[in-house]
């Protein structure tokens, strides 16, 4: 393993073994999403990979930063967004989890979820069309790893794409002072959408732009696709742990007492095969010749030289 790969490998590590109130990263969260938590635990033991950024794949409500005209001056008059959302937005509420049922929480609807005011049928009033719109969103999982080498790289993106992370890529692909160490995007869009339910008023209050039952139904779409982004996120870790195999083995061997790799348990069989025969040999009062090439004892002797 490069130089420069395992500097950078270990500085990660050293900040990712923060305890979790000191730890802190880009993240609106602020750290590493519990649902890929040991996924990234795991991937990280391995000696090519390092993860560098990560997200277990999110539900969230967003409303719009302001909006800014052609010489860039805001537009919009409303009080200014809130820390914490992109490009100058807030997020209203996310979560790397299925959306639970109404019943098991305090709210009444998910327009209250959300932090959405719901108007009656009568109401006139439109969104302006410079307004902040609020959307719900669905993001799958996406996954940035370091890389030790090409081969790594490509381990990654097979499994990536294989397990259907079809917009998985590679970069940094030129190799600096001599070594070459690919940044890899485990990603796909395939099965993310985005839905305006909302927009902000001049007097800075959250409307909602569609009925409940619309809600649960954007709701329930985004619950399923949480369960095709969890099957993805398993097929991917057993298809990049299959070809580290070896690697892995030699884990568990450290890992679990008694364990024993192919090489290992031959040698065993092989001596005990041999203490049976002598065994045989014994009780019937035969032996065998040690300067016989053709005997198991001269088998015997490789062993013992190592």
């Amino acid at each position: 393993m490069a130089g420069r790969f395992r500097a950078r490998k270990a500085a990660i590590l050293k900040l990712l073994d923060a305890p979790d109130e000191a730890y802190h990263d880009l993240s609106p969260k602020g750290s590493i999403d519990e649902p890929i938590r040991f996924l990234i635990e795991e991937i990280n033991r391995l000696e090519g990979l390092v993860t560098t950024s990560s997200c277990s794949g999110r539900m969230s409500v967003f409303l719009e930063g302001r909006k800014r005209g052609l010489n860039g001056e805001e537009t919009d008059k409303a009080s200014p967004a809130g820390p914490g959302g992109k490009g100058g937005g807030t997020w209203l509420y996310i979560s790397h989890d299925p959306a639970p049922d109404l019943e098991d929480t305090s709210k009444s609807s998910f327009a209250s979820q959300f932090g959405l005011l719901e108007t009656n049928g009568d109401s006139d009033e439109v969104p302006a069309l410079d307004c902040r719109y609020i959307h719900l969103k669905f993001e799958p999982m996406i996954l940035h790893l370091l890389t030790a080498s090409l081969d790594d790289s490509q381990r990654v993106l097979t499994a990536a794409l294989s397990a259907g992370f079809r917009e998985s890529g590679a970069v940094s692909l030129n190799p600096r002072d001599g070594e070459l160490n690919p940044m890899v995007a485990v990603r796909s869009t395939g099965y993310s959408f985005d839905a305006i339910i909302g927009y902000q008023n001049e007097t800075g209050g959250n409307i909602a732009l569609v009925d409940e039952r619309y809600l649960r139904t954007l709701v329930g779409i985004t619950n399923e696709r949480f369960r095709i982004n969890n099957d993805r996120i398993a097929r991917f870790r057993t298809s990049l742990f299959e070809q580290y195999e070896p690697q892995s083995l030699s884990a568990q061997a450290i890992s679990k007492p008694g364990w024993e790799d192919s090489e290992t348990r031959k040698r065993r069989k092989r001596e005990e095969g041999l203490a049976r025969q002598r065994a045989l040999q014994a009780a019937n009062g035969t032996s065998t010749s040690h300067s016989d090439p053709d005997s198991c004892e001269a088998d015997q002797m490789v062993p013992m030289l190592e």
